[in-house]
């Protein structure tokens, strides 16, 4: 990028006082001011300064006052007035205006010789702040220490899992640490059976070892006969949840949904909090996302996001969704708050509740069998009556209530509860915004009653390139019809919003994947069942449709529309700058684009402008 000076005219901004946010705190905090085990406070100094290092020093610089030019044009706003425009300025924290290259004027008072310049290189583009608008920051951080995605049989996770511990020696030196990993899938092995704990004990390093193993959905895990004994005697039948046994009627090691929580996992200590946190959000920046709606924050993860806060060590906008788990009511142990911190980036309003498993572990709740398990119909996690009490809870205390469903029984069930809200007591939907997280089988008379009732979809595009490959045989030929229907739901929608997530670590981080999976229906390889133009291409989204699901469609799924989400002047000056044009390239070519810098509050955080 070169810079130089400019003047710019045609827009609608005005020029305001603001303090820019976005530089992290490096100064170390006292030693127990925020309550953190004296034994953990070098290394979260250490940790510290690396966040320090990886989120400063990128606007050494770069005035409060510049403008951001394509000389191409291909600054994409993602604002229907103006959808695209050669150049941006930012004053401040805030985009103040928007036009068209110009010697003439200045628009900020008192810029004798016109703003400073920046200018992109020839093909790059700048966007919109991407947004996650489902995901797990904690879970992607845990994830990275063992990861198994790519597996082709049980036999390839055993080795990772070997490997792993051969490579740390804290844990090869100490048999009761417990090893915890994340990515299995066995619907992707040659042999796509559950696995069973004997397959530990089966290598002499890992026999007798705590081990759990995260399958891909987050819905079932894997743990070893250690971990069963441990856990003492185990109920004959658990409510929305289920303990995979053999012919003997002993437990095999597959905790399916509710079931996982008779596995009590060792509490995640402040160091590896720290650790985690600062794993995801590296990798999360580098991708140009500046905003995650964290779809799983515990009572502990909320205390840490606070600490963070506090310290002005959040580089990203973090909008939680507040999780005990438990069907009994549990809002007054989650704290509400709004652009909380010194840099104004942490929220949370919303809760998330959970109605149903996934449908590669059989735990969606259908209402018809599965196709490939006459048997069962999956697991609905809660009764009807038990979760409509705990909404109209959570409502009456003010939340955004945000609720898992994935198959068409669960997505029936919540929009009765949401009519009945509506419609006999008077509740406004509209105004409190509530989300059906994922919403994947819906039986087609539900798919107008997402808009009918003010409903937020909220989708994640590569779950449907990663399950085209097995969901039919799931759900049948008639069924499949009705799953993973993107377009259908958007076109539903009174206000056409369609926010669109990753769910990682069930899938990448990289939200270009899921900006190439909506509009392509592809597999990175170019594939799908049904050819080269896509799995049901009916349901492809546009690459505008698509880039304000990523943007402004989040925002709005936040309450933020108004400050987020589009380069409207006006609002916060979060924005990414990409090396290629994402929005006319060859679908190929989208996967192979790369971020030159990633903006929040006007200030890189990934990156450089110069």
């Amino acid at each position: 990028m070169s810079s130089d000076a400019v003047s710019i005219k045609g827009g609608k901004g005005t020029a305001e006082s603001s303090t820019t946010h976005g530089r992290l705190n490096q100064t170390a905090s006292q030693n127990g001011q925020h309550g953190f085990p004296p034994r953990t406070l070098l290394f979260i100094f250490l940790v510290g300064i690396s966040l320090a290092l990886i989120f400063s020093n990128r606007s050494r610089g770069l005035p409060a006052d510049y403008a951001l030019c394509s000389r191409e044009g291909r600054v994409y706003t993602v604002d229907e007035s103006n959808p695209q425009t050669e150049c941006i300025v930012v004053h401040g924290n805030k985009i103040i205006d928007w036009g068209k290259i110009s010697p003439v004027s200045s628009v900020l008072p008192g810029a004798k010789n016109g703003l400073k310049i920046i200018y992109t290189d020839e093909g790059h583009i700048v966007i919109p702040g991407l947004a996650d608008a489902h995901a797990h920051i904690m879970e992607q951080g845990l994830k990275r220490q063992l990861e198994l995605d790519g597996t082709d049989s049980k036999e390839a996770v055993l080795e990772r899992v070997k490997a792993y511990v051969l490579s740390t020696p804290d844990v090869l030196n100490d048999s009761s640490i417990w090893i915890r990993g994340w990515g299995w899938d066995q619907t992707k092995w040659n042999s796509p059976e559950f696995p069973t704990a004997d397959d530990f004990d089966s290598i002499p390093i890992l026999r007798g070892r705590p081990i759990s193993l995260k399958r891909i959905d987050g819905h079932s895990i894997w743990v070893s006969q250690t971990i069963i004994d441990e856990a003492g005697a185990l109920p004959d039948y658990v409510e929305g949840g289920e303990i995979i046994r053999d012919k003997n009627g002993d437990a095999t090691g597959i905790f399916v949904d509710n079931a996982q929580a008779l596995i009590v996992h060792p509490e995640w200590t402040d160091k590896q909090l720290l650790q985690y946190f600062a794993s995801a959000v590296k990798e999360i920046v580098s991708y140009g996302l500046t905003s995650i709606h964290d779809a799983w924050s515990t009572p502990q993860m909320i205390r840490f996001y606070k600490k963070m806060a506090d310290e002005n060590k959040l580089p990203i906008r973090l909008y939680l969704m507040g999780n005990v788990e438990s069907y009994e009511y549990w809002g007054d142990q989650i704290e509400q708050f709004v652009d909380y911190g010194t840099a104004a980036r942490l929220t949370l309003r919303s809760v998330k509740l959970f109605v149903d498993g996934a449908l590669g572990s059989w735990g969606a709740a259908l209402q018809e069998p599965y196709s490939d398990k006459p048997e069962s119909r999956g697991l609905l996690l809660a009764a009807p009556e038990v979760l409509s009490n705990l909404v109209r809870r959570f409502w009456d205390d003010g939340f955004q209530v945000n609720i898992h469903c994935i198959g068409d029984l669960a997505n029936n069930v919540v929009l009765d509860i949401f009519e009945d809200m509506q419609n006999n007591h008077g509740l406004s939907l509209k105004e409190r915004r509530p989300r059906i997280e994922h919403a994947q089988i819906i039986n087609p008379t539900d798919i107008e009653r997402f808009g009918q009732l003010n409903v937020i979809p909220s989708v994640q595009p590569t779950h449907a390139t990663s399950d085209m490959w097995y969901a039919e045989t799931r759900l049948g030929p008639g069924r499949i019809k009705n799953a993973y229907v993107y377009r259908s739901l958007l076109e539903s929608s009174v206000h056409h919003v369609l926010p669109l997530g990753s769910d990682f670590p069930v899938e990448g981080v990289n939200p270009l994947l899921g900006f190439y999976a909506a509009t392509s229906r592809l597999s990175v390889e170019g594939e799908s069942p049904h050819g080269p133009n896509g799995w049901f291409p009916d349901e492809k989204l546009t690459r505008q449709q698509a880039l304000k699901g990523m943007t402004l469609d989040p925002a709005y799924a936040s309450f933020n529309e108004d400050r987020l989400g589009s380069l409207t002047p006006g609002k916060l000056a979060d924005y990414v700058v990409l090396d290629t044009d994402i929005m006319t390239v060859e679908f190929p070519d989208i996967l192979k684009t790369k971020v030159i810098a990633t903006v929040i509050d006007g200030r890189p955080v990934y990156g450089k402008l110069q």
